[in-house]
Formats: structure tokens, C-alpha cells, sequence
């Protein structure tokens, strides 16, 4: 790994939350010696032109401090303060290319410190919950989305930044075909960034004969460069207290209905957690590396 001018940065290519190539979120693995200067990672996301590119790098100045690498997010228009699959995507790369002396590797981000594991063939993340507080959204926004009947609720995700909206079905969900030229004309209320439309899975799912979800959800952003985002994350740090609250589980099994689409394991605190930990949450999933090599500078 290294910065230098002239020189080759290692980079991956990770589909994150499934065990199949082609399927889940893609993601972009930046790995340098030294954190690269913004307008760098700006321009290599852009080239890379994916839902996010994670930029990871050593932190040499406080080898104690529990934290082992710098961790930067980035669409191809903006940083974002946190993002799931793509944290996921660089765990996978530093545990099997051997790159994480152990069986966990903490980041610094924007977001604080965050976590990863290896459990088997998941790797599980340990992330802050964002339990979402009642909000309202114009009717043009629900239209552009291509929503036809009202939601049953609407709510907002604070630190994320994102409107959640429930409807009555995963059909309703799965079938939604929104105006992205539309959307990203509009300007969402609160400062909100996304849009999240979520709905109870009642009878599995047809895509996996073996799973039963509770849930379904897909993730519109366009305001971020992102029209729809295959695999999300930050949105089940939404998603994962208000079914939890919702549904009276503490563990959760989650599909995004994209269409590559992927699973996501949920698991929050009960009520006899440290004080510390009821404000966690884990998500953790799958993820196959499917390309690397090097950017040159």
C-alpha cells in the first residue's frame, strides 16, 4: 500500500451482504500507506463510478488506541458519513489478504469507531442505531417515487439522514419504478438525503426458498449520485430498531429488493446489555471479492 506520486494503489472490488459474485452491493477498496488527500479520493470514486469506494489506510500514530485504520466513504459526488456495505467490503479484503493480525479490525470514521469480525463466513459489524422519529413528506415526493397510495407511516432517520416510508406490502415495494430525473430536482425535507420504503415480509421471499424475511426494503438516492442503491447498510441502522420496536425481535433477517438484491443479518441489544451497547447494533452478511489489481497515479 502506498501514496506516492507515480506509484500503484492496491484496489478491490468487493460485492458486500451475499456469497454470490454479480449479486449484493458492489463496492471499491482503496488501500494506501498514508490517508490520501480528499480531491484524490474524490476523483478516484468518480473513475470508479459505484454506489461507494472505500478509502482505508493505517493509523501509525496511535498504535494503542484500539483503532486500526482511517475508513472514508465516498459516491461518486459526495462523502458520505457512513456506509455498511462498503465497510463490510473492506473487512472482507483485510481479513483474507491477511491484512488484520486478528479475528476483529476497528475503523475511525466519521461515525466514530466501528467494528468488524469474522464469524464463520459473515462478518459482523458493530454500528450505532438510528431509530427513526415521525416525519412527513410532500405528496410530490411520494409520487416521483411512484408510490400510488399513501404510506402507512413516514418517518426520519436523524444521523442518517433518511426518510423511511412503510407500505403495506413487499409487492408494493418490489414493484416501484420511481422518476429519478424528478427526485433529484426536489429538495427533501429536514435536510434528509434518501429515501428508504420498507415493508413486513409475510411469506418468504422468492428468491431464496430457504430464507424467510422479516422484512423487505430498497434505498433511493439520487440526491447523493446514487439512483438506487443495490445492498444499504447505514439504511438497516434506521431499518433494525423500528422492525425490532415494530415486529418485538431482537433479531432480524432483512432482504433489499433491488435487483441484485441482498441478505442482511440484525441483531440488537435486549434489555439487560450494558448501557453502552443498547445504542448498537450489529449487522453483519456475506461478501466475495471479485476483482483486484491497482490504481496508478
Amino acid at each position: 500500500m502506498t501514496n506516492t506520486a507515480g506509484s500503484d494503489l492496491a484496489l478491490f472490488q468487493v460485492d458486500a451482504f451475499t456469497a454470490t459474485p454479480f449479486r449484493g452491493n458492489p463496492a471499491a477498496v482503496c488501500l494506501s500507506e498514508e490517508p490520501l488527500p480528499e480531491a484524490t479520493m474524490k476523483a478516484i470514486a468518480a473513475e470508479m463510478n459505484l454506489s461507494e469506494t472505500a478509502f482505508v489506510s493505517p493509523i501509525r500514530s496511535a498504535p494503542t488506541s484500539g483503532e486500526d485504520y482511517h475508513l472514508r466513504w465516498f459516491t461518486p459526488l459526495v462523502e458520505v458519513p457512513l456506509c455498511g456495505h462498503a465497510t463490510l467490503a473492506t473487512a472482507k479484503v483485510l481479513f483474507e489478504k491477511g491484512l488484520a493480525s486478528g479475528e476483529i479490525v476497528r475503523f475511525a470514521t466519521r461515525s466514530g469507531i466501528l467494528s468488524a469480525r469474522r464469524e464463520g463466513t459473515h462478518i459482523v459489524l458493530d454500528f450505532p442505531q438510528d431509530p427513526p422519529v415521525p416525519a412527513d413528506v410532500p405528496e410530490e415526493v411520494t409520487r416521483a417515487l411512484g408510490i400510488a397510495s399513501p404510506a402507512e407511516e413516514i418517518l426520519l432517520g436523524r444521523e442518517a439522514l433518511m426518510l423511511l416510508l412503510r407500505l403495506r406490502s413487499p409487492e408494493e415495494v418490489k414493484a416501484l419504478s420511481p422518476d429519478f430525473t424528478r427526485l433529484s430536482k426536489m429538495r427533501l425535507p429536514y435536510g434528509a438525503t434518501g429515501v428508504i420504503v420498507t415493508a413486513p415480509e409475510k411469506s418468504g421471499n422468492s428468491r431464496s426458498e430457504q430464507a424467510s424475511f422479516d422484512f423487505v426494503s430498497r434505498y433511493f438516492g439520487p440526491w447523493e449520485g446514487i439512483d438506487e442503491d443495490p445492498v444499504t447498510g447505514s439504511a438497516h441502522t434506521v431499518l433494525g430498531p423500528y422492525w425490532a420496536k415494530r415486529l418485538g425481535k431482537r433479531r432480524l433477517l432483512a432482504f433489499q429488493a433491488s435487483q441484485r438484491g441482498g441478505e442482511l443479518h440484525l441483531r440488537l441489544p435486549g434489555e439487560n446489555a450494558p448501557e453502552e451497547a443498547k445504542s448498537r447494533m450489529s449487522i453483519s452478511g456475506e461478501a466475495v471479492i471479485v476483482l483486484s489489481g491497482a490504481f496508478h497515479l
